[in-house]
């Protein structure tokens, strides 16, 4: 017979492992009797979890929100994620350097041996370097977040690419990341009545939530959409670069901002980019390390020949 905290440990678990389960299947899986599972059912609501219950055939446990945040029964996998996130939450939000530091430690005290080695050797090695990426308010984030889920206008401050500011009000449906730090906001401008996408980094203040909405339909391709919106559509220069490789090669080579990627047969991609100068123009398109053809716009040709002399005086 396993003791008490060990089931309720056991039982937690398990409830976390998926949305519900009937009392019987439950009672099987941790073998243990109806009655015992009742019991330690009760156990755990009186130490804050929500456990509902349903009564009948279709009845059973489901581990729901409560009023206050109770334990986490994570496994190795989980702890390290956790750890490696609340690491990087220290240099990526603002104000949440000293939240992230103390949550770390109080993690780091609950960890069993095998794993505070690990997480301790990732702490104890990395090292912060300053960088240029704004650093993001985790405030604005949570807002926006949920008034996309919840489908509520909200106004904001906002400063374009050029700092001039001007209030919005739109109607959010999706956050987008990057993957190098930085996020974006996907939503209806009312005002222009049309598809925007917004810096999250320049976001002035906290955001303002209005009134419920009637969902329109976002974009086709999200992802598609932010793409563009992030690397091609808003710069003065715009090109087309044919590139030798595969789509799916070049993905790993080329980031989301540096354009967009589509393949035009097995061996061969168009990348799509943007940029205030020609010179940024030829360093996105290098990055991706292959030969490459401009097939669009033929203006951008002499810039090119200008380019490659000067690397060439360089090399010599």
């Amino acid at each position: 017979m396993l003791d008490t905290s060990t089931r309720l440990l056991r039982l937690l678990a398990v409830l976390q492992s998926r949305r519900s389960w009937t009392g019987a299947g439950l009672a099987e899986r941790l073998e243990i009797t109806p009655r015992t599972l009742r019991r330690d059912i009760d156990r755990l609501r009186s130490l804050g979890y929500a456990v509902a219950a349903a009564a009948g055939p279709g009845g059973g446990y489901e581990l729901s929100r409560g009023t206050a945040l109770p334990p986490l029964v994570l496994d190795d996998g989980e702890a390290i994620a956790i750890a490696v996130s609340l690491r990087s939450a220290v240099d990526t939000f603002a104000g949440m350097n000293q939240t992230a530091v103390s949550a770390l430690v109080k993690l780091n005290q609950l960890l069993p041996s095998r794993l505070r080695r690990r997480v301790g050797a990732l702490l104890a090695v990395t090292v912060s370097v300053p960088g240029t990426t704004p650093v993001l308010d985790p405030d604005t984030l949570t807002s926006l977040a949920s008034a996309c889920r919840d489908h509520c206008q909200v106004t904001f401050d906002y400063r374009d690419r050029a700092g001039k500011a001007s209030k919005r009000t739109v109607e959010p449906v999706r956050l987008a990341h990057t993957g190098n730090r930085r996020w974006y906001l996907v939503a209806w401008d009312v005002a222009r009545g049309a598809w925007r996408t917004f810096r999250m980094d320049r976001i002035d203040g906290r955001p303002a939530v209005g009134e419920p909405f009637d969902p329109r339909p976002p974009p086709p391709d999200v992802e598609r959409y932010v793409a563009e919106a992030i690397s091609y559509a808003p710069y003065r220069l715009r090109a087309k670069f044919k590139v030798a490789g595969s789509a799916a090669v070049l993905a790993a080579r080329i980031p989301p901002w540096a354009g967009i990627l589509e393949p035009l047969d097995a061996n061969h991609s168009l990348l799509s980019t943007g940029a205030e100068t020609p010179e940024m123009l030829i360093i996105q398109v290098m990055m991706s390390g292959v030969d490459f053809e401009l097939l669009e716009p033929e203006g951008l040709r002499p810039c090119l020949l200008e380019i490659a002399s000067r690397l060439q005086r360089a090399a010599r």
